[in-house]
Protein backbone atom coordinates (compact mmCIF):
# COMPACT_ATOMS: atom_id res chain seq x y z
CA UNK A 1 0.00 0.00 0.00
CA UNK A 2 2.75 2.51 0.68
CA UNK A 3 3.94 1.93 -2.70
CA UNK A 4 0.83 2.90 -4.60
CA UNK A 5 0.76 5.92 -1.90
CA UNK A 6 4.04 6.97 -2.98
CA UNK A 7 3.25 6.10 -6.97
CA UNK A 8 0.44 8.59 -6.79
CA UNK A 9 2.71 11.92 -6.14
CA UNK A 10 5.12 10.90 -8.74
CA UNK A 11 3.15 10.21 -11.22
CA UNK A 12 1.24 13.50 -10.79
CA UNK A 13 4.79 15.83 -10.71
CA UNK A 14 5.66 13.77 -13.92
CA UNK A 15 2.43 14.34 -15.58
CA UNK A 16 3.06 18.11 -14.73
CA UNK A 17 6.36 18.38 -15.85
CA UNK A 18 5.92 16.53 -19.63
CA UNK A 19 3.07 19.42 -19.74
CA UNK A 20 5.28 21.99 -19.61
CA UNK A 21 5.76 24.28 -22.26
CA UNK A 22 9.51 23.89 -24.01
CA UNK A 23 11.78 26.54 -24.59
CA UNK A 24 14.83 27.15 -26.76
CA UNK A 25 17.77 25.00 -25.89
CA UNK A 26 20.97 26.41 -25.44
CA UNK A 27 23.39 25.75 -28.58
CA UNK A 28 26.55 24.25 -28.13
CA UNK A 29 28.59 25.86 -30.39
CA UNK A 30 30.83 23.90 -32.19
CA UNK A 31 29.39 20.45 -31.47
CA UNK A 32 25.23 21.05 -32.39
CA UNK A 33 24.55 20.84 -36.22
CA UNK A 34 21.66 22.29 -37.99
CA UNK A 35 18.50 19.92 -38.74
CA UNK A 36 18.62 21.22 -42.02
CA UNK A 37 22.08 21.08 -43.71
CA UNK A 38 24.06 19.19 -40.97
CA UNK A 39 26.74 22.03 -40.68
CA UNK A 40 28.03 22.69 -37.11
CA UNK A 41 26.80 25.77 -36.09
CA UNK A 42 29.58 28.46 -35.55
CA UNK A 43 27.86 31.71 -35.32
CA UNK A 44 25.48 31.19 -32.95
CA UNK A 45 24.15 34.97 -33.73
CA UNK A 46 22.43 33.42 -36.98
CA UNK A 47 20.79 30.49 -35.02
CA UNK A 48 17.18 29.46 -34.86
CA UNK A 49 15.37 26.97 -33.45
CA UNK A 50 11.96 25.23 -34.64
CA UNK A 51 9.88 23.31 -31.32
CA UNK A 52 6.69 21.37 -32.35
CA UNK A 53 3.61 21.24 -30.39
CA UNK A 54 4.95 18.10 -28.89
CA UNK A 55 8.42 19.79 -27.21
CA UNK A 56 11.08 18.26 -30.01
CA UNK A 57 13.61 21.44 -30.56
CA UNK A 58 15.51 21.40 -34.36
CA UNK A 59 18.34 23.56 -34.41
CA UNK A 60 19.29 25.13 -37.43
CA UNK A 61 22.07 28.05 -38.48
CA UNK A 62 20.50 30.26 -40.43
CA UNK A 63 16.86 31.36 -40.61
CA UNK A 64 16.56 30.23 -44.03
CA UNK A 65 17.70 26.58 -43.06
CA UNK A 66 14.96 26.85 -40.78
CA UNK A 67 12.62 27.89 -43.28
CA UNK A 68 13.70 25.11 -45.88
CA UNK A 69 13.09 22.76 -42.94
CA UNK A 70 9.74 24.04 -42.26
CA UNK A 71 8.51 23.75 -46.15
CA UNK A 72 9.56 20.35 -46.40
CA UNK A 73 8.42 19.16 -43.14
CA UNK A 74 5.11 21.25 -42.61
CA UNK A 75 3.79 18.25 -40.04
CA UNK A 76 6.91 19.19 -37.77
CA UNK A 77 6.63 23.06 -38.55
CA UNK A 78 2.09 22.98 -37.83
CA UNK A 79 1.65 24.55 -34.53
CA UNK A 80 5.22 24.78 -33.40
CA UNK A 81 6.80 27.76 -32.60
CA UNK A 82 9.94 29.17 -34.42
CA UNK A 83 12.75 31.44 -32.44
CA UNK A 84 15.92 33.28 -33.51
CA UNK A 85 18.32 34.69 -31.93
CA UNK A 86 18.80 38.65 -31.66
CA UNK A 87 21.96 39.84 -33.35
CA UNK A 88 23.12 41.82 -30.42
CA UNK A 89 22.58 39.91 -27.65
CA UNK A 90 22.24 36.08 -28.82
CA UNK A 91 19.26 35.68 -26.60
CA UNK A 92 16.51 33.32 -28.65
CA UNK A 93 13.25 35.32 -28.94
CA UNK A 94 10.31 34.00 -31.06
CA UNK A 95 10.79 34.89 -34.84
CA UNK A 96 7.28 36.96 -34.76
CA UNK A 97 8.30 39.34 -32.34
CA UNK A 98 11.50 40.27 -34.03
CA UNK A 99 12.05 43.10 -36.74
CA UNK A 100 14.60 40.95 -39.26
CA UNK A 101 16.85 42.70 -41.86
CA UNK A 102 18.67 41.16 -44.39
CA UNK A 103 20.84 41.64 -47.58
CA UNK A 104 23.18 44.42 -47.96
CA UNK A 105 26.86 43.58 -45.94
CA UNK A 106 25.57 40.63 -44.22
CA UNK A 107 26.86 37.20 -44.77
CA UNK A 108 25.39 34.29 -42.68
CA UNK A 109 26.31 30.83 -42.81
CA UNK A 110 24.25 29.63 -45.40
CA UNK A 111 23.71 32.93 -47.45
CA UNK A 112 20.12 33.24 -46.17
CA UNK A 113 22.07 37.08 -45.13
CA UNK A 114 19.48 37.80 -42.30
CA UNK A 115 19.61 39.25 -38.89
CA UNK A 116 17.17 39.35 -36.18
CA UNK A 117 16.83 42.53 -33.74
CA UNK A 118 14.32 42.63 -31.26
CA UNK A 119 15.00 45.97 -30.67
CA UNK A 120 13.44 47.70 -33.97
CA UNK A 121 15.45 50.76 -33.77
CA UNK A 122 18.35 48.76 -32.94
CA UNK A 123 17.74 46.75 -36.51
CA UNK A 124 17.23 50.01 -38.29
CA UNK A 125 20.70 51.20 -37.31
CA UNK A 126 22.17 47.71 -38.19
CA UNK A 127 20.20 47.84 -41.99
CA UNK A 128 21.57 51.38 -42.60
CA UNK A 129 25.11 50.70 -41.57
CA UNK A 130 25.08 47.35 -43.21
CA UNK A 131 22.79 48.50 -46.81
CA UNK A 132 20.35 45.66 -45.56
CA UNK A 133 16.78 46.10 -45.56
CA UNK A 134 14.34 45.91 -43.33
CA UNK A 135 11.72 42.36 -43.91
CA UNK A 136 9.32 43.08 -41.38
Amino acid sequence: MKIFRNLIPAAAALALVSCTESSPKEITVGKDQCENCKMTITAPEYATQLITSKGRVYIFDDISCMTMYEGSNPDKATAGKTYVADFPTGQFMEKDQATLIKGGEIRSPMGGNTQAFKDRSAAEAAAAATGASIIN
